[in-house]
């Protein structure tokens, strides 16, 4: 995966002086606490970590956001549901300001569905598609994306690779000056250009199940050229 992931950020990292430091590796989250992470609208014991891995009950919906925000990176990140139907997801890009009543921020939300989702959200008899159970992408809180392989205005998996409850799924997301290439479970299948937001902070998603993470890692890559509008505002830290 590694060499897939290097060879994949060949094409968009930009030559540059030796002088510069190379990209490198970096946790996430330490293994420990939430140290680096602000928990936006939701209970203390919303998040925890335990063995390593962080963790969530899902409820209530919202979201903690990262303490920094990231711009052109990449994002290495295992995901895996405990429950039928389990609703979840990452935002990058994000203002982390959700509204009272919707509960979820802006930016791009990279989603993880459980693979029994589409069957218990029959709305007015009509079934979800399965490829809404995984990698989709899209734009939320007014952030405009053109999709790789549209659902309407959101971006879909063009192949069905994610796993069911009780199994990890392998996410590797490459955005750079706002396009997104996103692999699952070592093949990348879904992405998204021009988006209006290009810089912003990481956002975990709790919404209403069970979810763990772990090897957790981003790789930050060199800036792009991004006006102010493209950035989310800055969050006051508590």
């Amino acid at each position: 995966m590694r060499a897939l992931l290097f060879a994949c950020i060949s094409v968009f990292i930009p030559l540059v002086a030796s002088a510069q430091p190379r990209p490198e590796w970096v946790p996430l989250f330490n293994g420990k606490d939430l140290s680096g992470w602000t928990n936006i609208n939701t209970s203390p014991d919303t998040w925890m970590v335990k063995d390593g891995m962080l963790m969530t009950t899902g409820k209530p919906i919202g979201v903690m956001c990262s303490d920094r925000m990231y711009e052109n990176f990449v994002l290495h990140i295992e995901w895996m549901h405990h429950e039928p139907g389990g609703n979840s997801g990452v935002f990058i890009w994000s203002a982390a300001n959700p509204s009272p009543e919707g509960r979820l921020p802006d930016g791009l939300e990279v989603q993880m569905l459980e693979l029994d989702w589409p069957k218990l959200h029959v709305r007015d008899g009509v079934t979800p598609t399965d490829d809404y159970v995984h990698g989709e992408l899209f734009g939320v809180g007014g952030v405009q994306i053109i999709p790789d392989n549209p659902r309407g205005p959101r971006s879909k998996s063009i192949e069905k690779r994610a796993l069911g409850r009780e199994n990890w799924n392998v996410y590797d997301l490459v955005a750079v000056d706002g396009v997104a290439k996103l692999s699952v479970n070592g093949k990348y299948v879904n992405g998204i250009r021009n988006s209006s937001r290009r810089k912003g902070y990481l956002c975990m998603e709790a919404e209403g199940a069970a979810i763990q993470w772990r090897n957790a890692f981003v790789m930050e890559l060199p800036p792009g050229v991004t006006t102010p509008d493209m950035i989310a505002p800055e969050r006051k830290q508590p």
